[in-house]
């Protein structure tokens, strides 16, 4: 007995660790498909329209392995830990009747969750005429209002296109009064918000509290919380850029002259330990909110805090790989390929070449496979994961095309947001309640890292390149690439509805057949019996 239980055992061991494998396997093979493809973009222009210097390639590949590594590595982790996490903390507001205090456990996570997103301090550093603490805290103020907003509208079933038309039409008007200068940065903003770290928690905070509520709506109050976060910042920055007065400056980056392949090495090696210090101080904060979180309501079991526990160290591990490789690797790329490109005779390429790299870098989004996957999980099949990322593609590449064309013009942003949020706003009138919160939340997902550590400097790049002015013509491009997904994704609503009517006319229509026939028949019967 003793040896059979020992043999059954082994067999259980070796069948999960087989499991495990295939499982990581098959991350990594997602995030190759993902990385790939705009690797071997780079790598083409690298031979053609914009030839790199041997250090800067190299760089380049080493940040496409880190890439693939890091987000394989983040996939896996955001969904043992970040996932039960938000849920638990979501469940726990829902239920709780302590309504002013479910309100400060809002404010307080969606605040600190924003001052650990790695990207706000990216775009921070990019925006010299305001101090970065002064501008973390103005946008960790707007996430946290609007958490707590969200919150609100889940348990007061508050539909989420009213909110989302009563709060753009206020940033619409704060816009008129803000300097020109700081309207791209200020919708930029809302993009980076909702980053790697913000998003996975975010949306399984949405998940936990729709849960409890139940109901036929409950897949649909899943989504909205990363749109309405996103609107925070852009109304805080706006504000913050009309009293704050700011003076428009801009910083040109000298991208580094690496002469040999080694000295690339030795600089990959020295930035990796900048940015596992940065994330470590990220992730601080929600490390203290999960001990708190546990110490005062005892959710987890001790196996499942083993498991988180091992979820953030492969999120850490994998963000500090993934930024590495997105930081040293693909901005340098990115901002001296546009460069190259709008020094060219045929500097219209840029639009052809944006469009291009747009439409496969959203798929390098660490955040946008969470939602692709938890917009499955919620339909149940529905909605694919597949249909999701070909709009999503769409969208971003069509955003950044546009932003390459403002960088070459100098055509002012504001007609282009105005006109989209319009477009997107009125769209929601006419398709499922489902997808317009998908939608709203895959703005804020598709403007990550990827977008703010190379499609941003490439429009940097190529704005320097062309002497135009890198705060109104370069700045923007987040906000573009968070905006038209709002359109693109809703139009696969209204499609998938053309196509459920479709459906239900030709059922219609069988059935009439079947009863004509039926009719037919009985008519028939009654004829041979008189």
């Amino acid at each position: 007995m003793t040896f059979a239980l020992a043999a059954d055992i082994i067999f259980i061991k070796v069948h999960e660790g087989s499991g495990l494998v295939r499982f990581i396997r098959g991350a990594i093979g997602e995030s190759a498909k993902s990385v790939l493809p705009i690797a071997a973009i780079v790598l083409v222009l690298s031979v053609s329209l914009a030839s790199l210097d041997s250090g800067i390639l190299v760089l380049f590949i080493f940040g496409t392995v880190f890439l693939i590594l890091g987000m394989s590595l983040f996939t896996i982790g955001s969904g043992m830990s970040m996932q039960p996490l938000g849920e638990g903390i979501g469940v726990q507001i829902s239920r709780s009747k302590k309504f002013l205090a479910a309100i400060l456990v809002s404010f307080v996570l969606g605040a600190l969750i924003t001052i650990a997103e790695p990207d706000l301090q990216v775009l921070a550093e990019q925006v010299p005429s305001i101090p970065n603490l002064v501008l973390i805290l103005s946008v960790a103020l707007g996430v946290g209002i609007f958490l707590v907003i969200s919150m609100v509208r889940t348990k007061k079933n508050i539909p989420l296109s009213r909110l989302l038309l009563i709060f753009y039409l206020a940033v619409m008007v704060l816009a008129v009064f803000a300097p020109s200068e700081f309207i791209p940065t200020a919708f930029d903003s809302g993009g980076v918000t909702t980053g790697p770290i913000t998003v996975p928690f975010i949306m399984a905070l949405g998940t936990g509290m729709a849960s409890i509520k139940g109901g036929k709506h409950s897949g649909e109050d899943s989504f909205g919380l990363v749109a309405l976060c996103s609107i925070g910042p852009i109304l805080s920055v706006l504000i913050l850029s009309i009293c704050f007065s700011p003076v428009p400056e801009t910083t040109q980056t000298i991208l580094g002259e690496y002469l040999t392949t080694k000295d690339a090495f030795l600089f990959f090696l020295r930035e990796m330990p900048l940015y596992a210090k940065e994330v470590l101080i990220a992730f601080l904060p929600i490390v203290g909110v999960f001990l708190i979180f546990q110490i005062f309501y005892r959710r987890f079991h001790k196996h499942q805090m083993i498991r988180i526990s091992v979820g953030m160290l492969y999120t850490y591990i994998g963000l500090v790989l993934f930024l590495t490789g997105a930081n040293a690797g693909f901005m340098p790329a990115g901002r001296l390929i546009g460069a190259k490109i709008a020094e060219r005779e045929h500097r219209y390429l840029l639009v052809a070449v944006g469009m291009l790299m747009g439409y496969f870098v959203v798929s390098a989004e660490p955040a946008v496979h969470t939602l692709k996957k938890q917009v499955e999980e919620v339909t149940n099949g529905a909605i694919s994961q597949q249909s999701i990322g070909r709009a999503l593609s769409m969208g971003v590449g069509l955003s950044v095309g546009v932003s390459m064309l403002r960088v070459l013009t100098g055509i002012p942003i504001y007609p282009f947001l105005i006109g989209g949020y319009v477009i997107s706003l009125a769209i929601t009138f006419f398709v499922p309640p489902i997808y317009t919160g998908i939608a709203f939340d895959s703005g804020g997902v598709a403007s990550g890292p990827m977008t703010t550590t190379f499609m941003l400097p490439f429009a940097m790049g190529a704005c320097e390149a062309c002497g135009g002015n890198v705060m109104t013509d370069a700045f923007g491009l987040v906000a573009m690439v968070a905006m038209t997904p709002l359109i693109t994704i809703q139009v696969l609503g209204l499609w998938s509805n053309v196509k459920r009517k479709r459906r239900i006319a030709r059922a219609h229509q069988e059935l009439s057949q079947i009863e004509d026939i039926i009719l037919y028949y009985d008519e028939r019967e009654e004829e041979v019996e008189a």
